[in-house]
């Protein structure tokens, strides 16, 4: 039956997904990781992912992020999505939680459909059965309200940790992770934040920086864990090949 499933699968062509990324490139590697990996889980044999990717220079966008500059950052962002739609992408991911701040920008310069990487992890929050879940990410991501006010329309109420720990959060993704740098006294740092948050009332925990699953898997929290890298690529593929 499995067999058989596979050659259904097989004989239907995969949607081609448009990657933007580049922000950082570490996180933009494991999504072309996990969606090679999910298609030759799916397909078997020698299938993997139909996919374009565009990697921006990460420099600069963070360097608009810090200047609060976000409508340049969307536009920048908009015309390397036009060049995904040209390439033949039929679905877009936008492969950053924090850039998401600007996802209606990018998604009205291209008539293809934009994945929403916060509607996709609330509704794996409400799948699971939660509906309070305590947030990590960078301080963009933490402390505006682009990122809790579309989980609060799923129904999802947001925790964020305390100003020290949202601090040691951002540092650890900005002066490490987007690096490749991993190191066992952050993940440790983070367990504990993942403890307070658990002690406030969280019910599950996002991994709300695409960066931060470098760091924590399921192992490391008391609660479920969002992994918004791997929910997201999920997403794309469940679009590319069909239930």
């Amino acid at each position: 039956m499995a067999d058989h499933r596979q050659k259904m699968l097989a004989d239907h062509p995969q949607k081609m997904i448009g990657m933007l990324g580049g922000m950082s490139w570490q996180s933009s590697a494991v999504y072309y990781r996990i969606a090679n990996e999910l298609v030759s889980e799916r397909l078997g044999g020698f299938h993997s992912a139909r996919l374009v990717l565009a990697s921006v220079d990460f420099a600069t966008i963070e360097r608009l992020q810090v200047e609060d500059r976000w409508e340049e950052a969307g536009r920048l962002l908009a015309e390397v999505a036009k060049g995904l739609e040209a390439a033949g992408a039929e679905i877009l991911l936008l492969c950053a939680n924090t850039m998401h701040k600007v996802a209606d920008q990018v998604q009205a310069a291209v008539s293809v459909p934009l994945l929403h990487i916060v509607d996709i992890t609330a509704l794996a929050v409400r799948a699971a059965g939660l509906s309070v879940v305590g947030l990590l990410g960078t301080s963009y991501t933490m402390d505006q309200d682009f990122y809790s006010d579309r989980m609060a329309r799923h129904g999802v109420r947001l925790i964020v940790p305390s100003a020290d720990d949202r601090a040691e959060v951002h540092r650890v993704i900005f002066e490490e992770l987007v690096l490749g740098v991993v190191r066992d006294e952050s993940r440790l740092a983070y367990r504990d934040i993942i403890m307070r948050l658990v002690d406030e009332g969280a019910e599950g925990v996002v991994l709300g920086c695409t960066e931060i699953e470098l760091l924590i898997a399921a192992a490391d929290s008391p609660v479920p864990v969002f992994p918004t890298t791997r929910l997201h690529v999920e997403a794309a593929l469940a679009a590319s090949l069909g239930p």
